[in-house]
């Protein structure tokens, strides 16, 4: 405390954590926007499956993974046993371990207590976000922080307005049923920087598809995105030599 105290933040230390808000801040809007009617339409879902607003709001905190909640409380709804949404969950979010390697290589330098609460905050739309500024050598870990735990908030708020106000909004109303899909389009969209990456984005949509006729769950999901990253890799090489 007593180096705290004789070292304050500079003039530009402060400049530079307020810029870092800011653009962290300004990466963030259009994810908070999406999850808005999704966290409502979640909020109304998990209301109507007999679950109570500090219930849902203990969720979103602590489990932080839009589809696994809604696969959770469908689940609990059709009187699931614990073990078994647990398992679903967990497969259902090992999509995350291609996401955190994919960003483990810009976060060398981040602290541990950064990388937890970097861990924390990692879902699809933050790391569409946070990776395509990284690739850009554009962002810094506090950036990235600030685009997690922005949206973490959006979330958690969104659903217990949708828990609380549950009995007064249907299920399809808004078209919230349809903004989960609508958000992950956008997302693809600016990723597509490439004839690579859109090569890659059709292959492992037709993977996918194929592989989700045969193979139930959502592992098909990562087993897609891996034959289409290596796929286009060994054909980005081929294309070299």
């Amino acid at each position: 405390m007593k180096n705290f105290w004789n070292n304050p933040i500079s003039p530009q230390n402060k400049r530079g954590t307020k810029t870092s808000i800011l653009q962290g801040l300004s990466a963030a809007w259009p994810i908070c926007l999406g999850y808005i009617p999704i966290g409502l339409a979640f909020g109304v879902l998990a209301q109507k499956a007999g679950l109570y607003p500090i219930e849902i709001m203990l969720m979103s905190i602590l489990v932080f993974a839009g589809s696994s909640q809604f696969i959770a409380v469908s689940m609990l709804s059709t009187g699931a046993g614990a073990l078994s949404i647990i398992l679903t969950t967990f497969a259902v979010n090992l999509r995350h371990l291609l996401m955190s390697s994919s960003l483990a290589v810009f976060l060398g330098n981040a602290t541990r207590r950064k990388l937890t609460l970097f861990a924390y905050g990692v879902t699809d739309e933050s790391f569409a976000v946070n990776y395509t500024r990284f690739s850009g050598k554009i962002w810094s870990v506090n950036r990235a922080l600030v685009v997690n735990h922005t949206a973490n908030l959006a979330w958690i708020v969104s659903s217990v307005i949708g828990g609380y106000s549950g009995r007064f909004i249907h299920q399809g109303a808004f078209g919230i049923d349809y903004a989960l899909t609508a958000m992950f389009i956008c997302l693809l969209i600016l990723q597509l920087k490439s004839r690579l990456y859109v090569l890659t984005a059709v292959i492992a949509g037709a993977v996918a598809v194929i592989l989700s006729l045969t193979i139930p769950g959502s592992s098909y999901i990562v087993l897609a995105s891996i034959i289409a990253a290596t796929t286009v890799l060994g054909l980005k090489k081929w294309g070299a030599k």
